[in-house]
């Protein structure tokens, strides 16, 4: 939205397990000027804790933002035991890229003290973009289930609707690694949107995407060596090189919520099954006559999404 030729930035938290597509997140929300980032809170997720916070503070040093703060978060699952998915994100998260940069330091502040004081100072107008699993929120609602209400909006990239899992055959790795966090999550009563697998499969960065880049040449070199593994994985199954930017159109849904099609409905957390643990289930014909409770992404337009995203890297 703009007023007087001025664009109306949204003040957006990034909760984050920084492995590659979260990073690439990070440089998109922080090159778009719709958005305003306060701050950034990791999670353990596709890495654990601690990496994922030297991640988070290797990449703000990568372009440059070094001042915005960050809060580390929960150290592992609300009641389940610690996984990590670094047979696709590479051991240290980030496929070893950036082992030479030395990060900041975080925040003595921890993630959901943060988070709780930016709800009581900005209520309503606080969007939080969640890459990860959802267990800072889960701890916050457990504490006090109001403050959801004070959210203008939250964005998960989690969940599979219609396909199939990547965590299991049907369930999605964020929602998986912590059920019953995203359970609270999805039944707080804030307004939100699941950008799920049904939508982020479709998130298509391409060789020759990145080929294509006129950003300065470290950010250039960063996007393809932190992908290049990825590519090739994806090349091996489908034919030709990619990578899914899951992480980057959860942050790009927030700066262009146009670039998706969502239909309300109301989503169900499985968290007790023998087979389908973890499952987004989606009531798309209303059968259990239950209230909406998320925006579910169905449809994307990839072409208008990879340009927003690789122009906003040319920024760089």
């Amino acid at each position: 939205m703009t007023v007087a030729g001025f664009i109306r930035k949204k003040k957006v938290i990034l909760d984050v397990d920084t492995g590659i597509d979260d990073a690439i997140a990070i440089m998109l929300a922080l090159a778009s000027p719709e958005l305003e980032v306060i701050g950034i809170t990791t999670v353990s997720g596709n890495i654990d804790l601690e990496s994922a916070t030297k991640n988070t503070l290797k990449v703000l040093k990568l372009i440059g933002r070094e001042a915005l703060p960050v809060f580390k978060g929960a150290l592992k699952p609300l009641w389940r035991s610690i996984r990590y998915a670094k047979e696709v994100h590479g051991d240290c998260g980030l496929a070893g890229q950036l082992a030479e940069l030395q990060p900041g330091e975080p925040s003595e502040v921890d993630a959901g003290t943060f988070i709780k004081s930016q709800l009581e100072q900005y209520p309503g107008e606080i969007t939080l973009i969640m890459t990860g699993p959802e267990t800072n929120l889960g701890v916050l609602l457990m504490q006090d289930r109001d403050l959801a209400l004070k959210f203008k909006e939250i964005i998960v990239m989690g969940g599979v609707a219609e396909g199939r899992g990547n965590e299991s055959p049907v369930a999605e790795f964020n929602i998986a690694i912590d059920p019953e966090a995203a359970d609270l999550v999805f039944h707080s009563g804030a307004p939100l949107t699941m950008v799920g697998l049904d939508v982020t499969r479709k998130a298509l960065l391409r060789k020759t995407d990145i080929d294509a880049l006129t950003a300065s040449p470290d950010i250039k070199k960063f996007v393809d060596q932190v992908t290049m593994e990825y590519r090739q994985r994806f090349l091996a199954i489908n034919g030709f090189e990619a990578c899914l930017m899951h992480d980057p159109l959860a942050v790009a849904v927030a700066i262009d919520p146009s670039l998706v099609k969502c239909i309300h409905r109301y989503v169900g957390i499985e968290t007790e099954s023998r087979y389908c643990d973890g499952q987004t289930v989606c009531d798309f014909d209303g059968r259990w006559g239950k209230s909406p409770n998320a925006q579910v992404c169905i449809g994307l337009d990839a072409e208008r999404f990879i340009e927003l995203l690789t122009t906003r890297l040319n920024r760089y």
